[in-house]
């Protein structure tokens, strides 16, 4: 397998190489792109690591020779969030940056499976898709919208709270990805009870999360290394699904044929060609139905946005 990064000398893009380089099956070729100078010595730096995972580093305006050939592209190109932004602002600048480089993907490398980190996500894979469909080679279940931070987060935090394993922790995360777009299901995790208290609390933790740690940081930057992990583990499972490992199942920011809105995040099961199978995020209570309803306006209004930037 083939894996480009876009935007590979930041923050998530250095942290997702790193993880990359040392879990990509071994023969797999690492692809580093960002506009730094830094980042042909980001693949030098890794390629002293030794597994059999080949790393190529590409600076400069244009991304092409990072994407030949790729098989899986994912994009963390973008400004971080500081202290006082919420995702939406940084929309005007990042918006720009992922319209160009998805134009370069559309000619490149149009059947790669695309993962979309640069926030706002709600947002900016609305944007890459009209890119691919003014390009005439849009395949729906190719892109998605990595949403897979606040899967991970919501495992921590429900096993911080209960005292349980980790490992033994799931939970489907719908909606979008930025603020009260994100709707961790708490009333499917197994084994576990909330009382009304612990679930609301629980709900704004996951959805201001990002927030605990840009304002921790100080202005130091945003979420990074968890990002690069939640990135990583989405990535590894493109990879698995395109290898042919059956029942792979992430949830992720996709256009799936959603009742609720054009992109909505749920479960999908992961194969050859990207999606197999949009899956049913299945029974859910009083208070996730009401948070879901409340929050698809601004979902809407996210990805009408990213449309129109296009257009």
């Amino acid at each position: 397998m083939k894996v480009a990064v876009l935007g590979a000398a930041g923050g998530i893009g250095q942290a997702l190489a790193l993880l990359l380089k040392t879990q990509l099956p071994a023969g797999s070729k690492l692809s580093l792109y960002d506009i730094a100078p830094v980042t042909p010595g980001v693949a030098v730096d890794l390629s002293h690591i030794p597994t059999d995972v080949e790393v190529k580093g590409f600076a400069g305006e244009d991304p092409t020779a990072a994407l030949v050939d790729a098989d899986v592209v994912l994009m963390s190109a973008g400004v971080a969030r500081k202290p006082g932004m919420d995702r939406s602002d940084l929309f005007n600048i990042n918006a720009g940056i992922v319209r160009n480089l998805m134009e370069k993907v559309a000619v490149t490398c149009p059947k790669a499976l695309v993962g979309i980190i640069t926030n706002p996500v709600n947002t900016t894979v609305a944007i890459a898709a009209e890119v691919l469909k003014n390009a005439g080679v849009y395949d729906k279940n190719r892109l998605f919208g990595i949403t897979t931070l606040d899967v991970i987060r919501s495992e921590t935090f429900i096993a911080e709270l209960k005292g349980l394993n980790v490992a033994d922790v799931k939970v489907n995360v719908i909606g979008g990805h930025s603020g009260v777009t994100i709707l961790p299901l708490l009333s499917q995790v197994e084994g576990v009870t909330f009382t009304d208290e612990e679930v609301a609390a629980m709900t704004t933790r996951i959805q201001n999360a990002g927030t605990e740690v840009v304002e921790a940081k100080a202005g130091g930057g945003s979420a990074t290394l968890s990002m690069g992990q939640a990135a990583c583990r989405f990535g590894l499972s493109l990879v698995r699904g395109l290898q042919g490992e059956a029942n792979i199942v992430e949830c992720a920011y996709v256009d799936g044929g959603s009742e609720h809105a054009e992109f909505f995040a749920q479960p999908v099961l992961l194969g050859k060609n990207g999606v197999e199978k949009v899956l049913p995020y299945g029974e859910i209570s009083v208070f996730e139905a009401n948070a879901r309803d409340a929050m698809l306006d601004t979902l809407k209004g996210d990805i009408k946005l990213g449309v129109e930037f296009v257009k």
